[in-house]
């Protein structure tokens, strides 16, 4: 056995459906594998395919045209041993529910032009974000071991590891040398540190070391941070990449003693690559702070949804207050301010600061910036309607109507110049219902939907220490929709400081009005709040997508019916 095995890693950000652009990137990689002297180079779960594939799997042509650029990569295959996520088929007539043909999340090792061997995922999450069991088999080989350049080598895929007595922990106990795990692992407040802890704890209780590569991008609502780990056999860190940034890597990883194994497979090679001593592992990327954190998720994924879906720029509504102000920052550092287009549409409510401090922001940004007045329009709806509103006393009626205004006007840009209209709303607003369907949530993506407002204030004052971007009066005025004189959110709710608190409870937390008013909340607070959640459900189902950063996102975590009577 060798003493040590050069592990490489690529955290890189592909893209779910381009099997071209994906294998493209992967021959790369497989190349610099081969100049670094690599024994093994690591992808990202399913990464031909991109992650995640969801309801594409269902479709014979697509598994098809993974399975050939998986054979074409594998041509592209030196001496170092490559690990590459991909679909492949179940066998015999192994068929769903649906009659569809089962698919295996599957790990492919190539190597001198063939693929010489496959792992099939054996632990399918179906929880959270996750729908594995809706797609694919379960791998029925945990303890499948290969030998790679003297090493004997457990492979496995994401969840595999997560739970203690998996596939690797079975690796292990037949005389695995060393464990690696490929993931697409989305990203939440705290995960990063969440793996890390699990990834030393179970090199530790296995004996040998693991290394866990992930991949890094936007994908729709999920992000992907990377921070792949490697931890020496006594759960030591030897390495940690970087958050949310592609990296190309490689560790000499020192291997214990474990005693011969009987290998699954024989991957013949020409020897060791290797002669001497191990390098040294590089140096260790520092975890950013928790704001750092969400404004690298956010910046990433909104980046990835409108680069990857074909957009060129952004078209962003600015109110002069905190949300949009921080969507338009967070639009200028990811796609970079020549591509984000400021548009403020004052009404007879509006403030002096809203167009003022609108201004001011995107002067700070260099962001292009126009001011379009909504007082036309809106008095054509209000004569219009004139008759039959006759008699009412205004209401909601015509506070909704300026912001389905606004929301007109920005589609209007959008399809005239191409740019992709960018929604503003938070996950406080939107928990309960606080905006308006077709007016300001109109948009392709909402990057803030999942930051409760006190976050949001949290994260302006984050950026603006990085570079004061955002002006000292949007960050102090009270937040108001400014539909109507004198209006401020506390008008219609209870303070951000009472009310996040109440949400992130019943939301994430799946508590009973009973459970949080015992907590020590005000009942009939608590009462009307998780009232309002409940009945907007409706409202949420048709809002835009938007980034993920708690455990239990809007939308795609979070599915309960809109016809619903329980409380």
């Amino acid at each position: 056995m060798t003493d040590f095995l050069r592990v490489a890693c690529a955290q890189i950000d592909l893209v779910v459906g381009d099997l071209e652009g994906n294998s493209v990137r992967i021959a790369h990689a497989m190349a610099w594998a081969e100049d670094c002297q690599a024994d093994l180079l690591l992808f990202p779960e399913l990464a031909i395919t991109g992650y995640p594939p969801e309801d594409l799997v269902l479709r014979d042509g697509f598994v098809t045209a993974n399975i050939a650029a998986l054979r074409t990569v594998a041509e592209k295959a030196g001496q170092t041993t490559s690990v590459i996520g991909f679909v492949d088929r179940a066998g015999g007539s192994n068929r769903d529910d649906a009659g569809h043909r089962r698919v295996h999340n599957a790990a492919a090792l190539v190597h001198d032009g063939k693929v010489r061997g496959i792992y099939h995922k054996c632990l399918l999450p179906n929880y959270g974000v996750f729908d594995e069991d809706r797609y694919f088999a379960s791998g029925l080989r945990p303890g499948a071991l290969w030998e790679i350049n003297g090493a004997v080598v457990g492979v496995s895929v994401c969840e595999d590891i997560w739970v203690a007595d998996g596939p690797p922990a079975s690796q292990a106990a037949s005389g695995a040398d060393i464990l690696v795990n490929i993931n697409g692992s989305p990203y939440h407040r705290g995960k990063g540190a969440e793996r890390e802890r699990m990834i030393s704890e179970r090199a530790r209780a296995y004996g040998v070391p693991v290394v866990y590569l992930n991949a890094i991008g936007g994908q729709d609502e999920l992000v992907f941070d990377g921070q792949s780990v490697v931890f020496a056999a006594g759960g030591d860190l030897l390495y940690r990449a970087p958050q949310f940034d592609e990296d190309l890597f490689w560790v000499d990883v020192p291997l214990p003693d474990t005693g011969r194994a009987d290998v699954d497979s024989l991957l013949v090679s020409a020897g060791d690559l290797l002669e001497g001593d191990p390098e040294p592992p590089p140096v260790s990327h520092v975890p950013l702070e928790d704001e750092a954190e969400v404004y690298r998720a956010l910046v990433v994924g909104l980046r990835g949804y409108v680069r990857k879906n074909g957009f060129e720029s952004v078209v962003i509504a600015l109110s002069g207050g905190i949300d949009s102000s921080l969507t338009a920052t967070i639009a200028a550092d990811a796609l970079g301010p020549e591509s984000v287009w400021g548009v403020t549409m004052p009404s007879r409510y509006s403030s002096e600061g809203s167009v003022t401090d609108s201004r001011a922001l995107a002067e700070n940004l260099g962001i292009r910036f126009d001011e379009i007045s909504i007082e036309p329009p809106f008095e054509g709806f209000l004569e219009a309607l004139g008759g039959v509103l006759a008699d009412t006393e205004p209401d909601v009626t015509e506070e909704n109507l300026q912001a389905r205004i606004r929301g007109a006007i920005l589609m209007a840009l959008s399809n005239k110049f191409g740019g992709m209209v960018v929604a503003t709303g938070n996950k406080s607003e939107m928990s309960v219902g606080y905006s308006t369907l077709y007016g300001d949530m109109v948009g392709g993506f909402a990057v803030l939907k999942d930051v409760y407002k006190t976050l949001v204030y949290r994260l302006a004052e984050w950026r603006n220490r990085e570079g004061k971007v955002i002006p000292r009066a949007i960050l102090e005025k009270p937040p108001s929709a400014e539909l109507r004189p004198g209006q401020l959110d506390t008008d219609s709710l209870p303070p951000y400081e009472l009310l996040d608190p109440i949400l992130m409870r019943y939301i994430e937390g799946d508590a009973s009005a009973d459970e949080i008013a015992a907590a020590g909340f005000d009942r009939a607070i608590v009462d009307r709040v998780t009232r309002l959640v409940d009945r907007n459900e409706y409202k949420r189902r048709q809002a835009a997508p938007g980034v993920k950063i708690t455990t239990k996102a809007l939308g795609r975590d979070r599915r309960l019916p809109i016809t619903n009577k329980y409380s």
